[in-house]
């Protein structure tokens, strides 16, 4: 599915916690990726791939890539490549999975979808480069991050 700003975008669901939701959180990405806040270089080509998937899953994937035998919300690998000096292109896988997500809403007491619009956001911030490993990064990722979700009416995660 091509969209503006030349953003390719994919949906995979490999899990049956996902598939039931799956058209509200295609919305829900389209309304993101639509808002001016988020900055997608206009010189780059993005190719994302949201892929849904389940704890078990998800608790592989953190163990191999991240050496954290534990399962997690979502997780987020970017690859940019230098085309030119004028046109790169970014290749983004992004795993999620519901049996922590709504475990982590529940505990929270938030709602499924507005918590996988914060992770979302979270998740296509850092496509665009913000990082949050030092506290100076980290601030900046959130005011952003706080601004996207106060336009989609949804309250900051990071005042619970």
């Amino acid at each position: 599915m091509l969209m503006k700003k030349k953003i390719e975008l994919n949906f995979y669901c490999r899990s049956n916690h996902w598939p039931k939701r799956m058209q509200k959180i295609k919305k829900i990405v389209k309304k993101i990726l639509s808002m001016n806040n988020l900055s997608f270089e206009k010189k780059n080509f993005y190719f994302l791939n949201l892929i849904f998937v389940d704890d078990k899953k998800i608790k592989n994937i953190n163990k191999i890539y991240r050496n954290k035998n534990k399962s997690t919300d979502v997780i987020t690998f970017v690859k940019l490549l230098s085309l030119t000096k004028k046109e790169n292109e970014v290749y983004c896988d992004i795993f999620f999975s519901a049996e922590t997500i709504k475990k982590e809403a529940k505990k929270n007491s938030i709602n499924f979808y507005d918590h996988i619009t914060q992770l979302i956001v979270h998740c296509f911030l850092h496509v665009i480069g913000y990082d949050h490993k030092k506290n100076s990064e980290f601030l900046k990722m959130k005011k952003k991050e706080e601004k996207i979700l106060m336009k989609l009416n949804i309250k900051s995660p990071y005042v619970l």
